[in-house]
């Protein structure tokens, strides 16, 4: 999935490594139907920390995707999290859109986030990929144009390029990610772990989708790293920024959904899901 909000610890490094070169920035395989639906996830604390202070966590994530090869692809992204802790609780109110076309080249995003329903910050821009490198123009929180690596693919191409490599047989992934999360500002570096495919029946809300009989699906982990922490050539001593870990059909719908970050771990239950009919092409 797509940047749920966007974002394991791998595993292992001892598989092959598809690494992360210009050449990456281009289209996975056409083949690749990613499919619009409306999916929401139920969020409960997993874990935390003793240092954290988090005593619960309760929250909703609905994602909203369509789209297709013809017309791009858009995603409307809403994720509310209340945290309970000894200071008090904290509500948190992420609200996202973005839209990306199929050729990778062009990705639109637009963030708000509330805390305790009062807007702490936005980002808006847009980025446009040429030969050299990634262009990026912001408009909020401030304007700023400035550039990231070639290599750099948005988040639906990541998808997909996750979805290739599984059915490829491939058991890591290593990509720079740009999907104009946090100030706009910052490129991470992700590392995806793919296990074998899943036989056992999904037992939630994908159970009840035709459209998702016989699918295969696969477990995936993928961690963000800064950029700037070097986390590909010294990843058995780095930890995440932030991690999610998912089953993800061939289809682009997820289910069992964890999302890790510094101080605790939240679990997202699939307990709706709406297929929705793809636009023809013009």
């Amino acid at each position: 999935m797509n940047n749920l909000p966007r974002r394991l610890v791998p595993a292992a490094i001892a598989a092959t490594i598809i690494g992360a070169c210009p050449a990456a920035a281009a289209p996975a395989s056409g083949k690749i139907v990613l499919a619009p639906h409306r999916a929401i996830y139920n969020l409960k604390l997993l874990r935390a920390s003793r240092t954290g202070g988090i005593d619960s966590v309760r929250g909703r994530i609905v994602y909203d995707f369509s789209g297709s090869a013809c017309e791009g692809y858009a995603l409307r992204l809403r994720q509310m999290s209340e945290l309970v802790s000894g200071e008090g609780d904290v509500l948190s109110d992420l609200r996202s859109t973005t839209w990306e076309d199929n050729a990778a080249k062009r990705f639109r995003f637009n963030s708000e986030n509330l805390v305790n329903e009062k807007p702490t910050d936005a980002v808006d821009g847009h980025a446009d990929r040429t030969p050299a490198a990634v262009r990026v123009t912001l408009d909020r929180p401030e304007t700023k144009r400035f550039s990231v690596p070639a290599a750099a693919v948005f988040p639906t191409e990541h998808t997909r390029r996750i979805i290739a490599a599984a059915r490829a047989g491939k058991s890591i992934l290593t990509l720079p990610v740009y999907d104009g999360s946090d100030n706009g500002e910052k490129i991470y570096d992700t590392i995806t772990v793919i296990g074998k495919p899943i036989v056992k029946p999904a037992a939630d809300a994908s159970a009840k989708i035709s459209a998702l009989s016989g699918l295969t699906r696969w477990p995936v982990s993928i961690g963000y790293f800064e950029k700037e922490s070097a986390a590909l050539e010294h990843s058995g001593e780095q930890t995440p920024v932030y991690s999610i870990s998912f089953e993800l059909y061939e289809n682009g719908v997820s289910r069992a959904l964890v999302l890790g970050y510094k101080d605790f771990t939240l679990e997202g239950d699939l307990t709706g899901l709406e297929m929705k009919k793809p636009k023809a092409c013009k």
